[in-house]
């Protein structure tokens, strides 16, 4: 992903490149947890990366209703809510 910016003392225009590594392996099995809807929402508007609480990050854009959830984010958010 690449975000145009104008430098400030030069007026160059900067390219800044975010290089986003996804993760792969039985992760793609599961629904996972964030830690806000919002960021999620985002996530899923623009395209981007989002890291789940068992430290996956993927670019969601499958229904989660149609996986099971997680064991590590559950039990992460399980303990958050203690």
């Amino acid at each position: 992903m690449t975000t145009p910016t104008t430098a400030p003392q030069s007026g160059t225009t900067v390219e800044e490149r975010v290089d986003y590594r996804l993760d792969e392996g039985d992760h793609e099995r599961f629904a996972h947890y964030v830690t806000s809807a919002e960021a999620l929402m985002q996530a899923m508007v623009e395209g981007t990366p989002v890291q789940a609480l068992c430290g996956k990050v993927w670019v969601p854009s499958r229904d989660p209703q149609r996986f099971p959830i997680c064991p590590t984010c559950k039990e992460i958010a399980d303990s958050l809510e203690d």
